[in-house]
């Protein structure tokens, strides 16, 4: 659960940001939605605190919404203006902002968007669409959430080759550099914190952390 009072600033309404902005107001987060599309802005204004409909690449007008006050600034700019998320994070830098997230569209524009002063930068299509292809290429991967930096959480069902083997027989941290943190049991749907002497069985679907690539490397090779 987050912290009580939270605020969130997130600009830039198209489909990645509207999806962040109702998911954060959704988990009881303060947010502030901001877009230069006056629809967009109505289309969200009943799911969050408060929607306002701005230039983001106005300096005025962006020290208004008190980013030095917020908690996290998203700049979710997406195709439609490169120049105008530069700008913007910028801006929410220059007016004192605590941690700025940018959304990127490719390499050259998340190098651009650190430079001028962007906490963490994401690619939302790219990260998706890696994480989908693993989905597709190894079946026993049921799903993937990114923690960030390159760390994913992931549930995978439990390889044939695992079972009646411990996990300290199995070694995954060092061979794989992937860590089970969780198991669920097949039937019950019971969750159990593993130790090393713990045995997987049929059915089992591990809850796994590890770099990108990491799961998809084991489940190659197992």
């Amino acid at each position: 659960m987050p912290r009580q009072n939270q605020q969130v600033i997130v600009i830039g309404l198209g489909q990645f940001g509207t999806a962040v902005a109702r998911a954060l107001a959704e988990r009881g987060v303060e947010v502030l939605a901001v877009d230069t599309d006056e629809d967009r802005v109505q289309a969200i204004a009943d799911h969050v605190a408060e929607a306002l409909c701005f230039d983001a690449t106005d300096l005025d007008a962006i020290q208004r919404t008190s980013p030095d006050k917020r908690d996290v600034c998203v700049c979710a700019i997406g195709d439609e203006s490169k120049d105008a998320s530069i700008i913007c994070t910028a801006l929410l830098r220059q007016s004192g902002a605590k941690r700025v997230i940018a959304r990127a569209n490719d390499d050259v524009h998340a190098r651009i968007l650190r430079l001028v002063g962007a906490h963490q930068v994401v690619n939302p299509e790219r990260e998706f669409g890696e994480r989908f292809a693993s989905r597709i290429v190894h079946e026993g991967i049921r799903g993937e959430l990114l923690l960030g930096e390159g760390v994913l959480l992931s549930e995978v069902e439990t390889p044939k080759s695992f079972l009646s083997q411990s996990l300290g027989e199995l070694r995954l941290p060092n061979r794989f550099g992937v860590t089970i943190v969780a198991i669920r049991k097949q039937g019950s749907g019971t969750v159990i914190l593993p130790e090393a002497g713990t045995v997987l069985e049929s059915g089992d679907v591990m809850v796994l952390v590890g770099r990108q690539g990491a799961v998809a490397r084991m489940m190659e090779k197992s």
